[in-house]
């Protein structure tokens, strides 16, 4: 008896135990969950912020309106909603989707802001992803590129100013002008776009109901049996009553013609007997 009480506190124990990391550093899981690059870090890198929550159905709305009410605070000049989805794919399971553009050196304060908003929904992150463009290179380099055809277009232009020059030859300069002309707008265009990526950081919230992925996670092992169990008996329920639905409807067809068959059968005998009596008396 006494080694079955042993072996009860010892379970016990070992299921309430924080892994060993976590023990070591308590700080660490509150830290690595949300990952981020200070912008003064990479000057001249345009980043792009891109989060994957997961959180209950029913929680995935009000953490959706949190985080849209979080960047309206914070005012049109520094962060503005461009895009939003709400979408119920089934019972119980919904996707939805927030898309913000950012003031940069607000970007990283407001991605663990709404990862802590997520968390205090009983959710938790599942995916982040920071992508960066080294658009100060590309500025710089759009930048020789118009001066080399501001250059060819000096020239151009001088050639133009010339009395003597003959009809063909200014047909041709002019053509050629025309080019550069257009290869200057296309790269100032560029370069504003390039300008306008510094100038705003795009950050993007992608939710999905569920609870977090917990199969290895040796805090919690008996909450992810139970899930199992439960998510192994719906999936059982749900091919029973797929099943029934397929089948069913053939089924009492069949049933209704074996009972009519059943009470039809013995009067087929007598009505034959009748109908012999019929021919032999006449």
């Amino acid at each position: 008896m006494r080694i079955a009480w042993l072996a009860v506190f010892l379970f016990l124990g070992a299921c309430s135990r924080a892994p060993e990391h976590e023990r070591a550093n308590p700080d660490v899981a509150a830290d690595s969950a949300a990952p981020g690059v200070n912008v003064t870090a990479a000057p001249g890198v345009a980043f792009a912020y891109s989060y994957a929550f997961r959180l209950p159905p029913a929680r995935i709305a009000a953490a959706q309106e949190t985080h849209a009410a979080a960047c309206e605070k914070l005012g049109i000049a520094r962060c503005r909603i461009t895009g939003m989805r709400y979408q119920l794919v089934g019972e119980n399971d919904i996707r939805a989707m927030l898309a913000f553009k950012l003031d940069p050196a607000l970007a990283r304060a407001f991605g663990k802001t709404g990862i802590a908003a997520i968390e205090a929904a009983e959710g938790r992150l599942v995916d982040a992803e920071i992508t960066g463009t080294d658009a100060g290179a590309a500025i710089k380099s759009l930048e020789t590129g118009k001066a080399g055809a501001a250059e060819e277009l000096r020239r151009i232009d001088s050639q133009l100013a010339r009395k003597d020059l003959p009809a063909s030859e200014r047909t041709e300069l002019q053509r050629q002008r025309g080019d550069v002309t257009t290869r200057i707008a296309q790269t100032n265009v560029s370069a504003a776009e390039q300008h306008d990526s510094l100038a705003t950081t795009p950050m993007t919230f992608d939710y999905q109901s569920g609870d977090a992925v917990r199969g290895f996670d040796p805090s919690a092992p008996l909450k992810s049996a139970l899930d199992t169990a439960i998510a192994s008996a719906q999936t059982t329920l749900a091919v029973l009553l797929g099943f029934i639905a397929i089948f069913g409807p053939p089924a009492i067809v069949a049933l209704l013609l074996w009972l009519l068959w059943r009470r039809v059968r013995p009067l087929l005998p007598a009505r034959r007997r009748n109908e012999e009596a019929t021919n032999l008396s006449s």
